[in-house]
């Protein structure tokens, strides 16, 4: 077995790279304009929408990209897939990759669905 020493520099040594003073402007009017920070990589909305649906139980409809429109109620979801308990029918494991969205199940006169006709 090799004996290896880690070298570790001390707090102090720290402290004195990361400090190092910035020289003094010659025309403090122009101040560089700052950025925008960058918008966070994830959301995390679609999780929140997936857990508030499981834990209210509304019923979904779920639009696959074939046009086939499956409802239930969203029991779990993992960052590929969905499962789908159904009434009357087999429960389903639905992969996000193939829907094209879903929906509440009485929201269809908002998303453009039946209108009276």
């Amino acid at each position: 077995m090799v004996n290896r020493k880690l070298f570790r520099p001390t707090l102090t040594e720290v402290k004195e790279q990361q400090y190092v003073p910035r020289p003094a402007q010659a025309m403090p009017q122009q101040v560089p304009p700052r950025k925008k920070p960058a918008p966070p990589e994830q959301t995390h909305a679609e999780n929140f929408y997936y857990v508030k649906q499981m834990q209210a139980r509304t019923p979904v409809a779920v639009v696959l990209n074939d046009g086939e429109v499956l409802r239930g109620t969203v029991e779990w979801y993992d960052r590929d897939c969905i499962k789908l308990t159904r009434y009357g029918s087999p429960n389903l494991l639905v992969y996000k990759h193939s829907i094209k969205y879903l929906y509440k199940e009485g929201d269809e006169a908002s998303q453009g669905g039946t209108n009276g006709q």
